[in-house]
């Protein structure tokens, strides 16, 4: 039945990767000789193998089809996100955290990003602590990767979402459970490879798509009339333009949208990222370091860059090339053109369709544009007409917006190239987020508080399938829910308000205290998580404890303009670095032993 559907070329191509990638785990596992092997590779990673491990870890399918999905509304401003994290998230990082972090955990003979934080402060409660904020909080991370992941594959190869999701999970946990981080890793740069190629062929046929560089970026910029009123009224000016910049109206808030949560959120999250920081204890010395900053910066060039551009290009290909079909024009935008935008909400079971108005009305579709259409966009779809009707915007649902492209545009074979990338984004990040969860569960908590420091391992790899187990939970119970650029957002800023100031003050300044590092991790996960219950609109709304205290609203900030919509890490980190400041300077500072054993250890 599933050749039949499929085809056996694409299933054997799909068998082959997956075999691969579970001889590489096999093959980490054989190469896994104890407790360093297992947790950071041995510290002896090729430095091309560490560059496209950082870079497939980094860049999962929030990156490509959440956040180039997001590209699809709000257009080209992402590109910001691009800059920051080539500049922050790899040159910073490598050049500047890089070998110190790297250096510190050899003297300190760490394994573990809490366990570095834990024995530079000399605290088991920084390491338990870190490591129950990873424990408990990448798992949600991860189920809105598995479902980006697990929503392809069910489309692409005709399966139940409910099968994909089993599958995929079963092996991801196969590799990452024998393999430790190097079966990750080895995995890791074979994951990397193929995203880099499968998103070189996607920008090079967009292009091709939408008439070239030129032709395609000028189109893009005529369409600024088009842009939905929703979004315009939130300061939406185009997709090549920046959104409106200012403060004290609504009309400014996707500005802040953008900027405080994508480009920010992410952007600076990336340096308190855990399972990428341990990536730097993988290597051996400074220079294997600064030789894997020009592949770590071609890589996240490539799968950012191109995701957030065509993205946004997918609007000129829908507008130029979309299905057409006939139904009731609402609103005019461009009489002598013949262009307006018609939206439809939903379809009865008396076969009509409610509109904006709320009104039912027929909508006249052919057997095959119906089956077209809602293989396609998702309900609810804003659509641009000439004569005809076409796509251009799916309303409401970014996470859409990349798949209907590859469905819509590109060649039935690319279809399985993107499979395989989005496979590859998918199980690069999922395996280093499980091996992190696991990690400090096993090595930072149960250790710590047990003392049974021989059975850590055993423990791990116990805490790896406690993880997948609720990752996917939550991927089968919050599927229609989970939002995967808001997600990734979330889980970067937590980690940057808790963990930063801690990990920037503990490599670079002797006068960190204890004391500082556990107030401003404990006071920037506290803030965030306020933030999160009660100011933020989208997630405290959705949680649900705010409007026990609002009398229904959805932000305790409501009725004030652009706070609710400000991201957390805008608050929580700067007041987070504040503490650490401040505490640091009225405690007692550690011991000139200590700090020589951190700064000037034994390589």
């Amino acid at each position: 039945m599933l050749a039949q559907t499929v085809g056996i070329v694409p299933i054997v191509v799909v068998l082959a990767y997956l075999l691969i990638v579970i001889y590489l785990g096999w093959l980490g596992y054989s190469r896994t000789k104890g407790a360093t092997d297992y947790l950071i590779a041995g510290r002896e990673i090729h430095p091309f193998v560490m560059a496209l491990s950082y870079g497939a870890t980094f860049i999962s399918t929030s990156a490509i089809v959440g956040f180039g999905g997001v590209a699809g509304l709000f257009g080209m401003s992402l590109l910001w996100l691009t800059m920051l994290n080539i500049f922050i998230g790899i040159f910073i990082a490598f050049v500047f955290l890089g070998g110190p972090t790297r250096k510190m955990g050899r003297h300190l003979d760490a394994h573990t990003f809490p366990e570095l934080l834990g024995r530079r402060f000399e605290s088991k409660f920084i390491q338990v602590f870190a490591g129950l904020v990873i424990f408990l909080f990448i798992p949600l991370y991860a189920s809105a990767v598995l479902i980006g992941g697990c929503e392809f594959i069910s489309t692409q190869l005709g399966i139940d979402y409910e099968v994909a999701l089993l599958v995929f999970s079963v092996i991801i946990a196969a590799y990452v459970v024998m393999g430790g981080l190097k079966g990750v890793m080895y995995s890791d740069a074979l994951q990397g490879a193929i995203m880099f190629v499968g998103m070189l062929i996607l920008l090079i046929w967009t292009y091709n798509k939408v008439g070239g560089v030129m032709a395609g970026h000028q189109a893009l910029g005529e369409m600024s009339g088009l842009v939905p009123p929703k979004l315009a009224a939130i300061g939406h000016q185009g997709w090549t333009k920046m959104p409106a910049f200012g403060w004290g109206d609504n009309k400014y808030n996707l500005w802040w949208i953008v900027v405080s949560t994508i480009v920010l959120g992410v952007g600076i999250g990336v340096l308190a990222q855990p399972q990428l920081a341990v990536r730097f204890m993988t290597v051996k010395s400074k220079r294997e370091l600064n030789r894997a900053i020009p592949v770590g910066g071609v890589f996240i060039l490539v799968m950012t860059g191109v995701a957030f551009t065509v993205g946004a290009l997918s609007n000129v290909y829908f507008a130029q090339n979309g299905k057409p079909f006939v139904g009731r024009v609402v609103k005019t935008i461009d009489a002598e053109k013949g262009q307006a935008v018609l939206q439809l909400m939903k379809v009865g079971e008396d076969n009509l369709w409610s509109d904006i108005e709320g009104k039912k009305v027929p909508v006249v579709l052919d057997e095959s544009v119906t089956q077209s259409f809602l293989g396609i966009v998702p309900e609810g779809v804003q659509i641009v007409s000439g004569r005809s009707i076409s796509i251009v915007y799916a309303k409401g649902n970014a996470g859409q917006i990349i798949p209907s492209y590859i469905t819509a545009a590109m060649p039935g074979w690319f279809g399985l190239v993107f499979l395989l990338t989005l496979l590859a984004a998918a199980m690069s990040t999922l395996s280093s987020q499980f091996h992190a969860v696991g990690t400090s569960i096993g090595r930072d908590v149960y250790e710590q508080i047990t003392g049974r420091h021989g059975e850590g391992i055993t423990v791990t790899r116990v805490g790896i399938l406690v993880g997948i187990i609720i990752a996917v939970l939550w991927s089968f119970f919050s599927r229609e829910s989970t939002m995967i650029a808001r997600a990734t957002a979330i889980f970067f800023g937590l980690c940057a308000s808790a963990f930063l100031p801690a990990f920037i003050g503990g490599l670079f300044f002797k006068r960190m205290t204890k004391q500082a590092a556990i107030w401003s991790m404990v006071v920037g996960f506290g803030v965030t998580t306020f933030w999160l219950l009660f100011v933020k609109a989208k997630e405290a709304g959705a949680l649900g404890l705010v409007q026990k205290f609002t009398d229904g609203k959805s932000s305790i900030l409501a009725e004030s303009p652009n706070w609710s919509v400000v991201d957390p890490i805008l608050v929580a980190l700067p007041i987070s670095i504040l503490v650490a400041v401040v505490v640091a300077l009225m405690t007692k500072p550690p011991s000139k032993e200590h700090l020589d054993k951190c700064f000037n250890g034994q390589e």
